[in-house]
């Protein structure tokens, strides 16, 4: 199945039925008074994540989703049937957006979470509300509001707890194959990830966390070059960024330092909040040096980095050095606060329903 994380769709809520103007009429009941019904209530259309889904293809096609019409009133007091609701699944992690404006209408992060995103039409008033004690044969009756009508953007941002991050062919795409089960492509050419991949990373019987793959970064990102500009979204719910770093390039005048440095001013470009996210520097590729070189190259690589919380080396490949780093990650998730609790999800609260 082909990954997509954005749609564009039109919903139209159903419209209220019309109240309707009649007059009860019985033998040996000349003068009834009024029986006109309300008119019922346009179905609603509502978004609600489900964990089984993974991506928004199924609104690549079918773009334009219209809720049912409510019925008009009847005599004999008799009131319209209203229309039924309309329930749209989505992926976990879609954010909803009005298109036209860019407000937010719904973040739906959690499994079962809904959202209203058009509101049905209130149903007209029958001439039974008209009547009173100086009008008792009123004909007034009210037609039916309209069904809102919205156009929507829908993104999906996975949600893990560790997003990768790095220059095409650095290693991360080996890196989450030999920590997971999960088995993206691998190849010795650059942007053979073309699309995110997540692997669940289990540290003892008890204990995992989740994992996220973006294809990789260049310079320019932040303009539209490359591939990985489109997915940087999907790390914004991410609690810990892993920027690997291949120190040992085929280019031999390519400079892992700068490379890191480029990769950097494209994530601060991007969103200033994703930049100061905490983030750990794991430089692969360690085998491919002599041993007696190793300490010194990697030494030198951290002091030309910057600031950094934590750094690893490791060999992907062959899995050395990957069971400490991912001891490390699942004992710092540990130590942070439950997600939701510290308010750190990248995003607006979502519009309450």
């Amino acid at each position: 199945m082909k990954f997509f994380d954005e749609a564009q769709i039109e919903v139209l809520a159903g419209d209220g039925g019309n109240g309707v103007a009649s007059f009860r009429r019985e033998k040996f009941i000349p003068r009834g008074g009024p029986s006109g019904g309300d008119g019922g209530h346009g179905g609603s259309i509502w978004a609600v994540a489900d964990r089984n889904l993974n991506t928004l293809i199924d609104f690549r096609y079918k773009r334009v989703f219209r809720a049912q019409r409510g019925e008009n009133g009847q005599g004999s007091d008799c009131y319209g049937k209203g229309g039924d609701d309309m329930v749209l699944a989505v992926p976990v992690g879609t954010v909803i957006r009005d298109a036209l404006s860019g407000e937010l209408v719904a973040d739906l992060d959690t499994d079962g979470k809904k959202a209203l995103i058009a509101r049905g039409g209130k149903g007209g008033l029958g001439n039974l509300h008209f009547k009173s004690s100086t009008n008792r044969a009123p004909r007034q009756c009210t037609p039916g509001e309209e069904g809102e009508k919205r156009e929507l953007m829908m993104e999906l941002r996975v949600l893990a707890d560790v997003g990768l991050l790095g220059l095409p062919n650095a290693g991360k795409s080996t890196f989450i194959r030999a920590v997971s089960a999960a088995k993206p492509k691998v190849a010795d050419y650059p942007f053979t990830t073309l699309h995110p991949n997540l692997g669940v990373v289990r540290v003892d019987d008890r204990r995992s966390f989740v994992i996220a793959d973006i294809p990789g970064l260049i310079e320019g990102a932040a303009d539209g070059a490359g591939l990985g500009h489109r997915f940087l979204r999907h790390l914004q719910r991410n609690r810990l960024l892993l920027h690997l770093v291949d120190i040992s390039p085929f280019d031999p005048e390519a400079d892992p330092a700068r490379d890191a440095h480029a990769i950097l001013e494209e994530l601060r470009k991007y969103d200033q909040a994703l930049f100061e996210k905490p983030r750990w520097l794991v430089i692969n590729k360690i085998d491919l040096l002599p041993e007696d070189e190793r300490e010194e190259r990697v030494s030198g690589l951290v002091a030309a980095y910057g600031k950094v919380e934590k750094h690893f080396a490791i060999a992907a490949i062959n899995g050395a050095g990957c069971r400490e780093l991912c001891f490390a990650i699942m004992d710092y998730l540990d130590a942070l606060p439950a997600a939701g609790d510290d308010g750190e999800d990248g995003d607006d609260a979502a519009a309450d329903s």
